[in-house]
């Protein structure tokens, strides 16, 4: 018979350590976030050295021996773990039998603006962490090359945000920590034109394609899900537009909103004369 696999101790520092960075705090004093699921660990997995540490069930263990197999390959501490460790080390009602703890992982805004984006997201008073997470895998999605949080946003690191990102988190760059003054200015600097996304925006979005000025390197600022975007956020842009309602319902949630924004700006970006076109030809 084969002799039962060592699991760490409920008790274990590394148990203790892992647990703590639920925390806001902890988690900025150690720089260190949790990734849970497979597909987080997995993409945590492939992102340079990120992957510190990966605590996981025998069960989970075994069904992904191949995300496993790349932590190890990364560079990672695997460590056996109960449930019960799972469980307290988790933050999601069921555990998937995962848990990574990772390196942050977020760039210095200067670099975002050294490489001269043409489609970024910036996240200015977004309080919800599930919110914020699912407009980065929007962006993502919509072929974005940055997002950026400013200092009145949620905690990119939260791990509801890691959840909702999907994975997303490691696949572009985010900056974090920016007073939106700054974003916007300094995007502005680099040839970007920035719109703020706003249900009461003077200018409409099917306007804007029908006009022809989407095609240009573009960054929208999206606002607090309750309240939207303060008068000075929305001053400092150069245009304020709202996606066009044209059934009954009241209004879009953020992360839906955000979507259409940044595929709108994704289509006419690479249609003829758009600046991927024209860069790419």
């Amino acid at each position: 018979m084969a002799a039962a696999p060592e699991l760490i101790s409920p008790r274990s520092a590394r148990v203790l350590a892992a647990r703590r960075l639920a925390k806001r705090n902890f988690r900025g004093k150690e720089r260190l976030f949790l990734a849970e699921g497979p597909q987080a660990v997995r993409e945590a997995a492939g992102f340079g050295e990120t992957l510190v540490e990966l605590f996981a069930t025998v069960e989970a263990a075994e069904r992904y021996a191949g995300i496993v197999g790349e932590a190890r390959s990364a560079g990672a501490r695997v460590h056996l773990a109960d449930e019960q460790v799972i469980a307290d080390i988790s933050t999601t009602v069921t555990p998937q039998g995962l848990v990574g703890v990772c390196r942050f992982v977020d760039t210095p805004f200067d670099d975002i603006l050294a490489a001269r984006p043409k489609l970024v997201a910036v996240l200015a008073h977004v309080r919800d962490p599930g919110n914020a997470g699912t407009v980065l895998r929007c962006a993502d999605a919509a072929g974005a090359e940055a997002v950026v949080l400013t200092d009145a946003s949620v905690d990119l690191y939260n791990p509801k945000a890691v959840r909702a990102s999907v994975g997303s988190l490691f696949h572009l760059p985010v900056a974090v920590g920016v007073p939106v003054e700054r974003a916007v200015a300094g995007l502005r600097e680099t040839g970007v034109r920035v719109l703020a996304a706003d249900g009461a925006g003077a200018d409409d979005l099917d306007a804007e394609l029908d006009a022809g000025t989407m095609g240009g390197p573009t960054a929208w600022v999206f606002g607090n899900e309750a309240w939207g975007l303060p008068e000075e956020t929305r001053a400092l842009t150069d245009a304020v537009v709202r996606v066009p309602i044209h059934g009954k319902a009241e209004s879009l949630n953020l992360a839906t909103a955000a979507a259409v924004c940044l595929y709108a700006s994704a289509r006419a970006q690479r249609a003829v004369g758009g600046c991927r076109t024209v860069t790419e030809s």
